[in-house]
C-alpha cells in the first residue's frame, strides 16, 4: 500500500503521458468538424439527460436544468448557421431552442420566484428550488434567447420567464451566480438597450464583484475568493463585459488583472500547457493547488473570457490564451490525451490522473460545443456578433 501511496503521489505532482500516439503541432490549432450526434442522443422528448455510461444516456441521473439552460444556450447560437453546414452537421431542428426552453419553464416555480434544478427520469423534481447558480445559468439562456434568437415565439416566452425569475438574483450571494445573470442581462440589453431594470441590476452585480475582488485581491493572490473552485474564468469574464458595456476602466482593470493572474495559475510550469484547477481539493490560498481531476467547463470557461479580453484589448496575446484552453480538448493537456470524440461529436467528462474519464455527459459536451462555437467566431467573421 506504501508503495502504491508512493507512486500516486508522484503521479498527482509529474502525470505521465499515457498515449504512445504524441501530439505534432498538426494536431493542434485546427477546429474539428461541428458534430451534435451526442447531443441529438442526450436529448429525449423531456430534456437534455445530465450522464451517460460510456456514449449511453444514463436515465437513472435525470435531468437538470443547469444543462438544459446551457443547450438553450447552443441551440439559438445554432440558429445563426449556414443551412447547408448544419445539415451536414446533422445539427437539431430550429425547434430544438424551443423544446430546452419548454424545460426551464416547467422548471420554474412561481410561489417561489426560483428555478428547480434536479428531475428524475419519473419526471418528479428533488426540490422546491435549485441553487443559486442554476438560476443564474437559467437566466443567462433566457438573455440569449432574447437578444439573439430570431424566433418570436420563443422570445415572448423567454421574456415572460425572464422578468418574473429576475428580481430574485438580487438577493443572491453567489458570485458565479451573479456572473451568469451577468452573461444573460447583457445579452438582452443587446436587444433592449433602454431596459432600465436590466441596467440596475448589470450595476449591482457588476459592482459586487468587482468590491469582491477588490477586498480579496493581495500581491499573490489576485482573485475574488480565498479559493479558485470550479467555474473560475466567468468572474474576470463578466468583469470585462459590464466594464466594456458601461466603459469602466477600473472594472476592465480588475477583470484583465484576475484574468492574467488565473491564466498564469493555469499554465504547465515545463510544458506551457492549459492545466485548469482540479475538482478533486481546488486550489485554496496558502494551500496546494489540485491537478486533477480536471474538468472540461473550465476550459470553456478560460476560452469565453480569454476572447472577451482579446475583444476589450485587441491583444493578440489573448488569441493565443484562447487557443491553448481550447487546445486541451484535442489533447494539449497533461497526458497528451484527447477529451473531444470526432466519432460521437462528444466530449469525455474529465482528466485524471491515469486516463480520460470516458463517459460522455451533458455539462461536458456542451462545454466543447460552445466553446468550439467561440473559437469559430475568430475565423469566421459573420459569426463574431453572434458570439461576442
Amino acid at each position: 500500500m506504501e508503495s502504491f501511496s508512493r507512486v500516486r503521489s508522484d503521479r498527482m505532482e509529474s502525470p505521465k503521458v499515457q498515449s504512445s500516439a504524441r501530439l505534432t503541432e498538426k494536431s493542434l490549432g485546427q477546429l474539428p468538424q461541428l458534430k451534435v450526434n451526442h447531443l441529438n442522443q442526450m436529448t429525449d422528448d423531456t430534456g437534455m439527460l445530465q450522464h451517460a455510461i460510456f456514449t449511453v444516456p444514463n436515465r437513472r441521473e435525470g435531468y437538470t436544468t443547469d444543462d438544459n439552460a446551457r443547450a438553450l444556450i447552443l441551440a439559438v447560437l445554432l440558429e445563426h448557421m449556414d443551412k447547408d453546414r448544419a445539415r451536414e452537421a446533422g445539427l437539431p431542428s430550429a425547434k430544438s431552442a424551443g423544446f430546452y426552453l419548454s424545460f426551464l419553464e416547467h422548471a420554474f416555480n412561481p410561489e417561489t420566484g426560483r428555478f428547480k434544478n434536479l428531475l428524475r427520469y419519473d419526471r418528479r423534481w428533488n426540490e422546491t428550488a435549485g441553487s443559486e447558480d442554476c438560476h443564474g445559468r437559467a437566466l443567462w439562456a433566457l438573455g440569449t434567447v432574447l437578444g439573439r434568437s430570431q424566433d418570436q415565439g420563443c422570445r415572448g416566452a423567454a421574456g415572460r420567464l425572464f422578468e418574473f425569475s429576475l428580481p430574485a438574483v438580487l438577493a443572491f450571494s453567489s458570485p458565479r451566480a451573479w456572473a451568469y445573470t451577468l452573461l444573460g442581462v447583457q445579452q438582452y440589453l443587446t436587444s433592449y438597450p433602454g431596459d432600465r431594470d436590466a441596467q440596475k441590476v448589470r450595476s449591482a452585480l457588476s459592482r459586487r464583484l468587482l468590491e469582491m475582488y477588490e477586498s480579496i485581491r493581495r500581491p499573490d493572490w489576485k482573485w475574488f475568493e480565498n479559493v479558485l473552485a470550479y467555474g473560475n474564468a466567468r468572474l474576470p469574464q463578466c468583469l470585462l463585459l459590464a466594464g466594456a458595456a458601461c466603459s469602466d476602466d477600473r472594472m476592465v482593470s480588475a477583470g484583465l488583472e484576475s484574468l492574467d493572474w488565473l491564466s498564469t495559475v493555469q499554465r504547465c510550469e515545463i510544458n506551457r500547457h492549459f492545466v485548469p484547477i482540479g475538482s478533486q481539493g481546488f486550489y485554496r490560498q496558502d494551500g496546494e493547488k489540485a491537478r486533477f481531476d480536471q474538468q472540461p467547463l473550465e476550459a470553456a470557461g478560460a476560452v469565453s473570457a480569454c476572447l472577451q479580453a482579446y475583444r476589450v484589448t485587441a491583444d493578440c496575446r489573448w488569441r493565443t490564451e484562447a487557443w491553448a484552453a481550447f487546445n486541451w480538448f484535442l489533447g494539449d493537456n497533461d497526458l497528451q490525451l484527447p477529451l473531444y470524440d470526432s466519432v460521437t461529436g462528444g466530449c469525455r467528462d474529465g482528466l485524471h490522473p491515469d486516463r480520460a474519464n470516458e463517459n460522455q455527459g451533458a455539462e461536458s459536451t456542451l462545454s466543447f460545443l460552445m466553446a468550439l462555437l467561440e473559437m469559430r467566431s475568430l475565423q469566421e467573421p459573420e459569426q463574431k456578433e453572434i458570439l461576442s
